[in-house]
């Protein structure tokens, strides 16, 4: 994908940049991000296009950083002379008070800003806007996550941004969208996943509405954020000239409701919460064995017919014949299925679904998904060198490229200290010294 010919070399003047370097072979290599957000949503999009390869340059208030950097416990404490050598190393490139390499590290913030360099800006003053200025200048795309009005009252409207750079692919990513009779409403992952309906259909029962493990409405909305940054950028390669792209976290909800959207919006049921089981095939969920929890996926008539005589349940009884029919009687269907299991030990039930050919598995914890080869060998976790943490691991990017058989794979680099990159950018910019 080619940029804007802006001078943008891609390791910066002067200093190069780690980051940059890093990136220089990947699909967006070239591709500079401007990242003004802050929490979950903006950043995972930042950091998506950053494991593509992209550029990307986090601006964060000085002395206090994006608000996860304060987020938790856990915090994990820096190796002492790791801090020290790096506290050294700030104090002389005049990095801003209060940004102490020795503070606590917030596994959230480690969790959503991998592949980016910090830099800390003042946007409300001159001298933090002026580089701000510059930086849009040679940018590729703007992420923001301000409420609605905030980036206008700095100057920086869409109107000004046009102005600076008219190829600037922005995305813009709010709570409950940018216009309607709520827009500009303030967005929380766990409101959007209750407003969004997710917690009404998700949990052991309609009385206890429960929200999902992770933050998944601030994750889906930073997912689809990425998905419409490429388009634009897409769009740019013919057009010459950047758009707008909008998305929020109740967008990020209503993109996934799949058919349980549906099962509304054309059959005019309202979905329920179904526990740990499928609310349209039958059996699919989950179930107990002798000694444990497995889950199994009976999800079509060929399966069934596999599944129902390795277990002595009646094929085609009435209630049993077809996946319509066991919908209906699910209550009885899944009670069947359990005392079914109840005989086994976890391992052999397990080892007998893989014979007859049901897909099936266990629930794991987190500490067994990343212990798992299987895990591993995927690139779902990586290994990257923390200026102060040293040699730490990180869930790894969902995507795998490939060239033929030549796999892609960028050398990924640590979330970032607070500012630890601002004397690079400004020497970039042309202007050491300033912005904060």
């Amino acid at each position: 994908m080619s940029t804007p010919d802006r001078d943008v070399p891609s390791g910066g003047a002067g200093a190069a940049s780690a980051v940059s370097d890093a990136a220089a072979e990947g699909p967006l290599a070239g591709v500079v991000v401007l990242d003004l957000t802050r929490a979950l949503a903006g950043p995972h999009a930042a950091m998506m296009l950053g494991d593509l390869g992209a550029r990307v340059i986090k601006i964060e208030t000085p002395g206090h950083g994006d608000d996860t950097r304060g987020w938790g416990p856990p915090f994990v404490q820096p190796e002492p002379a790791a801090a020290e050598a790096a506290n050294t190393d700030r104090t002389a490139n005049g990095e801003a008070a209060g940004a102490s390499a020795d503070t606590a590290i917030s596994t959230y913030f480690l969790s959503c800003n991998r592949n980016k360099e910090s830099v800390t800006l003042d946007l409300k003053s001159e001298a933090g806007k002026a580089a701000l200025t510059e930086l849009i200048k040679r940018s590729d795309v703007l992420m923001e996550n301000f409420r609605p009005g905030v980036l206008d009252r700095l100057g920086f409207g869409m109107e000004r941004l046009d102005q600076l750079n008219p190829s600037l692919v922005v995305l813009s990513i709010s709570g409950f969208g940018h216009d309607g009779p709520e827009g500009g409403r303030a967005g929380y992952d766990q409101i959007a996943q209750g407003e969004a309906g997710l917690m009404s259909m998700t949990g052991p029962d309609r009385q206890t509405p429960t929200k999902v493990g992770v933050p998944i409405a601030d994750l889906l909305s930073g997912m689809y954020g990425a998905y419409g940054v490429l388009a634009a950028l897409l769009e740019r390669e013919r057009t010459g000239r950047g758009s707008v792209v909008r998305t929020s976290l109740l967008a990020g909800i209503v993109g996934v409701h799949a058919f349980q959207g549906t099962r509304w919006t054309v059959a005019g049921e309202v979905p329920k919460a179904e526990g740990p089981h499928h609310p349209s095939i039958c059996p699919y969920g989950l179930f107990h064995s002798a000694d444990g929890i497995v889950q199994i996926a009976v999800g079509s008539e060929a399966l069934w017919r596999k599944f129902a005589p390795a277990f002595d349940l009646p094929v085609d009884a009435p209630g049993y014949a077809s996946n319509a029919e066991r919908v209906g009687n699910a209550t009885e269907v899944r009670a069947a299925v359990e005392r079914a299991f109840s005989e086994y030990p976890t391992a052999a039930l397990l080892a007998k679904l893989t014979d007859i050919g049901i897909p099936s598995g266990e629930v794991k914890n987190l500490q067994q998904v990343y212990e798992w080869e299987q895990t591993r060998s995927q690139g779902l976790l990586i290994d990257v060198e923390h200026p102060t943490l040293g040699t730490i691991a990180l869930p790894g990017p969902p995507l795998r490229l490939f060239h033929g058989d030549t796999e892609w794979r960028r050398e990924h680099t640590a979330p970032p200290l607070l500012g630890q990159h601002t004397e690079q950018v400004l020497d970039w910019l042309g202007q050491s010294g300033g912005g904060n």
